[in-house]
């Protein structure tokens, strides 16, 4: 888990849940900036998470560089993109931690866990993804590069959840970032989904499929929602609702995060129920030119009708 103190605001819930509910004993890791932030992260864990079942260790980018140089030296375009955005390092990082073909698990710090739980087995061969509509794909500009390039993606991709292997082939990485041409893009490090982009071009290469959505579920910034914050309803409400008691994982994409405190504080997130039978894998699906094509023309139409502004996406109560 790439995790930054400044997150603790909702992750401490997220890491709570996780802790308390995992069924399975967790070799957790989590990666952080600087030696400041691992001190605070190490307090987080020590003082105030129930992790006794579980092991786990923090690690600052900085104590991580030596590895890179190890496993990376021969892929100049990996390394540069490990030093952009912090949330891009969820995918270059899990492998200098781990070893040629062990199992990974990679989590954002957002996700809670509502029952207890296991996780799918992760593949011998293969991505397992979360599915989340309608598209996390941009900015627009980076996924029309890798179109072009004839880069493959997974369409409903979510980067709440990755299972993987350390096997991964880094020349094909290093070619791939390469292509994405992230230098063209001046403010690209600005961008977290642009890993999204990358784990869809993953999805693709090495296979696999996604978790169900019947156990792994990511929240969706509806219609109905937008409706209901302009009427005034109160955040931790809109999540109410949410299928708790059914779930392995709910993934509080978005300003819904900020509402799990108080929908924790109202009773409305934890289930006594177990849930640990295999979720049935779902196939990738490729997003296409004629996908994306279609996409911007929808999203320009509606900007263009002035629907943002009168139902903006921000606000955190």
């Amino acid at each position: 888990m790439v995790l930054s103190p400044r997150s603790l605001v909702y992750a401490k819930y997220a890491l709570e849940s996780l802790l308390r509910n995992a069924l399975e004993t967790l070799d957790l890791y989590l990666i952080t900036d600087s030696a400041s932030d691992k001190d605070r992260l190490i307090e987080e864990m020590t003082v105030r998470q129930n992790a006794s079942r579980h092991r786990w260790t923090v690690h600052t980018k900085e104590e991580l560089d030596e590895r890179e140089a190890g496993v990376f030296g021969r892929h100049p375009h990996l390394r540069t993109f490990r030093n952009g955005h912090p949330c891009w390092r969820k995918i270059t990082d899990p492998l200098l931690l781990s070893t040629a073909d062990e199992e990974m698990v990679v989590l954002d710090p957002d996700l809670y866990f509502p029952n207890r739980f296991t996780f799918e087995a992760t593949p011998a061969q293969g991505l397992l993804l979360m599915w989340q509509r309608p598209s996390c794909l941009f900015p627009a500009g980076i996924v029309e590069t890798a179109l072009r390039s004839n880069v493959a993606l997974a369409h409903h991709v979510d980067i709440g959840v990755a299972h993987w292997r350390a096997g991964a082939d880094l020349d094909w990485l290093d070619w791939l970032v390469a292509r994405l041409n992230l230098a063209e893009f001046p403010q690209a490090h600005l961008y977290m989904h642009v890993e999204a982009i990358v784990w869809a071009a993953i999805a693709m290469r090495v296979g696999g499929g996604y978790l169900t959505p019947d156990h792994w579920h990511c929240w969706l910034r509806s219609q109905k929602v937008r409706l209901l914050r302009k009427m005034g309803v109160p955040g931790p409400r809109l999540i109410r609702n949410e299928p708790f008691t059914t779930i392995k994982c709910f993934h509080a994409t978005a300003e819904s995060k900020y509402w799990l405190e108080g929908a924790l504080q109202e009773g409305w997130l934890n289930s006594a129920n177990t849930v640990d039978r295999q979720g049935t894998i779902l196939p990738f699906v490729e997003w296409t030119s004629s996908h994306f094509r279609r996409d911007q023309a929808i999203k320009l139409w509606v900007r263009k009708s002035g629907y943002y502004h009168l139902f903006p996406s921000g606000g955190l109560q």
